[in-house]
């Protein structure tokens, strides 16, 4: 099993600094072992093309605070899916539709979680919950 401490802290305060502008269903996933170009993932939606890129500019500001080396953000002007490059992190913010349609949580769901959201956790137990009753 990998140790997935060092990329949680790389993940940790750019999940936090989402959560503070209110990001919901959060997760951050360990990729070193599916990818070359990253060691986490970062997914978070946000409410509207404002909020997320907000959410985008919060996430800067903290990578940046955190000496941290921003190559490229993508989708800003339009605010349904943000990619922020900070090289060993890639951020995802979507909106929710553009969330489901991508669907990157499945197409990178072999992956570890090492950070998720409260809302992402009630929103798993609760359709378990749904799926063992059907």
């Amino acid at each position: 099993m990998t140790d997935t401490s060092s990329v949680l802290e790389l993940a940790r305060p750019l999940c936090e600094a989402a959560l503070e502008l209110k990001a919901a269903n959060i997760v951050a996933l360990d990729v070193r072992e599916l990818s070359a170009f990253a060691d986490a993932f970062i997914i978070a939606t946000s409410t509207s093309d404002r909020h997320a890129r907000a959410i985008a500019d919060k996430v800067i500001e903290t990578a940046k605070k955190g000496a941290g080396n921003v190559l490229g953000v993508e989708g800003y002007a339009e605010g349904e899916w943000i990619l922020i490059d900070l090289n060993d992190a890639i951020v995802h913010v979507f909106r929710g539709e553009a969330r489901l349609h991508y669907d990157l949580d499945r197409l990178w769901g072999d992956a570890a979680v090492v950070f998720e959201s409260d809302d992402r956790k009630d929103g798993a137990e609760n359709l378990e919950a749904e799926e063992a009753g059907a």
